[in-house]
């Protein structure tokens, strides 16, 4: 049998936290970076409020590197690596809810997109007469909720940094005893690469290689949105990132392509499995934008 999915699910149990933080200044250690080719460059990248960079938009192409769309936060911009800040990243899930509490736009609503590791960024989209009323250092809650969702059908699967109502818009359809979600593509495991190795999905992202050009645009890699859910071929990200044969991880990207060598567009996991029980079907409209009405899809 086939069809959309009414997915049972332990969502009754899940606990609901408020988690705080505010919106983070862009961040860089030196004016210059340098690119996988050895050139170096001066262009923006992680931190702020992006005015022309919402979900929906393209992920390559941009004059920057690991550019964040919309509003860019963090609980702590002095203390990146602090408990503080990591539990903001863990617990904060795409699709959660989020209201400004302080400033000129005190009242606004959001929306969560994605996480960014590292720099432990959680990223927000928000109405562009929002944009223009937020400031950095404006603070920001989430209601989050999430962590700890599991599907009760499908043991073998895991998810990770998912709100529960996004679930029910994402069109998962069974068939055959198997998980189907739509993704707008699928990424070969040997393009994995930093955030490869990480002990845990729970918190920020990985990203997808870009310094094989040719090959990226022959699979249509190029063609990226913010928003995009995408299918990691052969990749385990139960217990940490690593690659397994046969496994098959389910990602929303979050950042933009970047020029250093071993990055480009992150993804956030959401699904992952080993078992076969997590399959993929291709539907080039597969974006969050699209299923929650935000970015470049808000009417």
């Amino acid at each position: 049998m086939g069809g959309t999915a009414l997915l049972r699910t332990n969502r009754d149990k899940l606990v609901c936290l408020s988690v705080m933080g505010v919106v983070a200044p862009p961040v860089r250690s030196t004016p210059y970076r340098v690119d996988r080719d050895g050139v170096p460059f001066v262009l923006p990248g992680v931190g702020g409020i992006s005015y022309n960079v919402k979900v929906g938009d393209p992920a390559f192409g941009w004059a920057g590197d690991h550019i964040e769309p919309g509003v860019s936060t963090a609980a702590d911009v002095d203390k990146r690596g602090e408990p503080k800040n990591q539990a903001y990243n863990v617990l904060a899930c795409v699709g959660n809810t989020a209201v400004v509490v302080s400033g000129d736009a005190k009242g606004a609503r959001g929306v969560v997109t994605g996480m960014h590791g590292g720099i432990e960024h959680v990223l927000v989209d928000f109405a562009d007469a929002d944009l223009d009323r937020l400031c950095i250092d404006d603070k920001i809650q989430i209601r989050s909720v999430g962590q700890g969702l599991r599907l009760l059908d499908y043991p073998g699967i895991s998810v990770f940094n998912l709100d529960p109502d996004l679930l029910d818009r994402m069109g998962i359809e069974e068939h055959d005893g198997k998980l189907v979600v739509p993704v707008t593509t699928r990424i070969p495991a040997k393009f994995m690469g930093s955030g490869l190795g990480s002990a845990s999905a729970a918190s920020g992202d990985y990203d997808i290689t870009t310094s094989e050009q040719e090959e990226l645009k022959e699979l249509g890699i190029d063609q990226l949105r913010f928003g995009d859910l995408v299918a990691l071929e052969d990749c385990d990200n139960r217990f940490g990132r690593s690659y397994r044969r046969g496994a098959l991880t389910i990602g929303v990207v979050v950042h933009s392509d970047c020029l250093l060598a071993g990055h480009g567009p992150g993804v956030t996991t959401i699904f992952t499995a080993i078992d076969g029980s997590l399959t993929a079907r291709e539907d080039k409209e597969a974006n969050i934008g699209r299923m929650l009405g935000i970015g470049r899809y808000r009417s």
